[in-house]
C-alpha cells in the first residue's frame, strides 16, 4: 500500500513456501489476497515478491505465465514494486542455514539469477514506479579466503555488471532501478561501517562510480543491524554519508535476552534446524563474540567461555507480540528507524515486513495461522507510521 510518505509498504512472501512458479502463486491467491481483503480492500495493495531461481525462470521462458500475472495483479488491484532476491532455492521445510548465501555474488548464476528478477519485475511493476531487487552481502565470511582476493574481486565484477545491466534496463524503461545489498550477521560485510568499507572498494573499481551508486545500495534489516548492537540513527546516518542509498527498509525485530542459566536453559525453544541464527554476545567491556549459530554458542558457554551480558539473536520474531519473559525483542531499533524516516520521509521508496520464520516459531509466539499473524503485523507497522505522520 501506498502510505502517506510517498513509500510502499508491503510484507514480503518469503514467510510462505513456494519454490515453483505454481507454488508461489497459490500462496499469492490464498495468503496475499487474504490479508489484503482484512486490511484494505478497496485500496491497491504492495506484495513484496519473493521468486525463487526456479519460479523466476519458469515465469521468464513463458509469455503467458507472465501475462496471466499481469492481468491477475490489474483484476485485484495488486502490485509489485520490489522483489526478494535473498534466497536462491528452497527457503521452507529442510536444512537452509549458511546455504542461503548460495550462489554467491562471486557466481555467474547469482548475477544470472538477479538479472532475470529485474528484468521481470521491470515488466510487472507500475510504469513509472520505483523500482528495487534485494540481495545478499556478497557471500558469506565462511566462504571467503582470508587469503585469496580472487573471490572478492568475482563478486565485485558481477555486481558491477548487474550495474551495467539495471543501466540499460533504465535506457529501456526510464523508470529509477535499484539493487539492494542486505547486510546480516556473519555476511561477508555485516556493519554498517563493513557496508561503507565495501563499496568503497567496489566503487574503485567502477568505471561510473556515480551510475554505481545510483544502482546498488543497501537493503537495511532492522533485525540484522539490531543483532550488532548498532543504532538506528547512527547506522543510517553512517551510510548515506558515505553516499550509499537506502533500496529497501526490511521492518523486522531479533531475539535479545540476558544469558544467564534460566534463559540459557530456555533458549533451546528457538533452535531449529532450518536456517541459521547468528549470535553475537556483548560482554561488560562491550566487546562483541560471534558466533555462527546458537548450537556453538551454547557449547562455548558449556565450555567455559564467558557468556557476556547480553545476547542478540538472528531470529526473525513477529513485530506485533514480544516473546514471554526472559526474553525480549528488537523492536526499539525498528522504531528508531521508523524516527529516521519521519525526519526524511524520501529516505527509502520501500518498506517491507519481513517476519519469514512462522513455521518454526516456539508455539507461545504462534497463536494463529500466519494469515492472521500478517495481519497482526500490518496493524502494529500501520500504528507505528500513523504515530509519525507517515501513513
Amino acid at each position: 500500500m501506498k502510505l502517506a510518505s510517498g513509500s510502499h509498504l508491503a510484507y514480503c512472501t518469503n514467510v510462505h513456501r513456494g519454490d515453483s512458479w505454481d507454488e508461489t502463486f497459490a500462496s499469492l491467491r490464498t495468503h496475499s489476497l487474504a490479508v489484503r481483503n482484512a486490511l484494505v480492500p478497496r485500496e491497491p495493495f504492495a506484495i513484496g515478491l519473493r521468486l525463487s531461481a526456479q519460479a523466476a525462470s519458469e515465469l521468464q521462458g513463458n509469455p503467458n505465465l507472465l501475462r496471466d500475472f499481469r492481468q491477475w495483479l490489474d483484476r485485484e488491484n495488486c502490485y509489485v514494486v520490489a522483489i526478494n532476491g535473498f534466497p536462491y532455492g528452497r527457503f521452507h521445510g529442510t536444512r537452509v542455514k549458511e546455504q542461503v548465501y548460495a550462489p554467491d555474488w562471486s557466481t555467474p548464476e547469482r548475477l544470472a539469477y538477479t538479472q532475470t528478477l529485474f528484468d521481470l519485475l521491470d515488466q510487472i511493476a507500475p510504469p513509472g514506479e520505483s523500482i528495487g531487487v534485494s540481495t545478499l552481502p556478497g557471500s558469506f565470511k565462511e566462504f571467503v579466503p582470508s587469503v585469496d582476493d580472487s573471490h572478492l574481486r568475482r563478486i565485485q565484477d558481477h555486481l558491477l555488471a548487474c550495474s551495467r545491466h539495471i543501466d540499460a534496463l533504465r535506457e529501456r524503461s526510464g523508470r529509477d532501478i535499484h539493487l539492494g545489498l542486505e547486510p546480516e550477521p556473519l555476511g561477508l560485510f555485516e556493519t554498517s561501517q563493513e557496508t561503507v568499507g565495501f563499496m568503497e572498494q567496489l566503487l574503485q573499481r567502477a568505471e561510473n562510480p556515480a551510475s554505481v551508486l545510483a544502482n546498488i545500495g543497501v537493503n537495511y534489516d532492522t533485525c540484522h543491524l539490531a543483532v550488532e548492537y548498532e543504532e538506528a540513527g547512527e547506522a543510517l546516518g553512517r551510510l548515506r554519508d558515505a553516499g550509499l542509498r537506502i533500496s529497501k527498509l526490511h521492518l523486522s525485530s531479533a531475539l535479545r535476552f540476558r544469558p544467564d542459566a534460566a534463559a540459557l536453559a530456555q533458549i533451546e525453544a528457538f533452535q531449529e534446524e532450518v536456517y541459521l541464527h547468528q549470535v553475537i554476545a556483548r560482554h561488560a567491556d562491550g566487546s562483541l563474540t560471534r558466533y555462527r549459530d546458537l548450537p556453538p554458542a551454547l557449547e562455548a558457554v558449556a565450555a567455559g567461555q564467558p557468556a557476556g551480558e547480553e545476547w542478540r539473536v538472528h531470529f526473525h520474531i513477529p513485530l506485533h507480540e514480544a516473546p514471554m519473559a526472559p526474553f525480549a525483542d528488537t523492536r526499539d531499533h525498528l522504531l528508531a528507524t521508523l524516527d529516521a524516516v519521519r525526519a526524511d520521509p524520501g529516505m527509502c521508496p520501500h518498506l517491507e515486513m519481513e517476519t519469514y520464520t512462522w513455521e518454526v516459531l516456539p508455539g507461545n509466539l504462534r497463536h494463529a495461522d500466519v494469515t492472521m499473524q500478517l495481519i497482526r503485523e500490518y496493524e502494529w507497522t500501520l500504528a507505528a507510521l500513523r504515530e509519525r505522520d507517515l501513513a
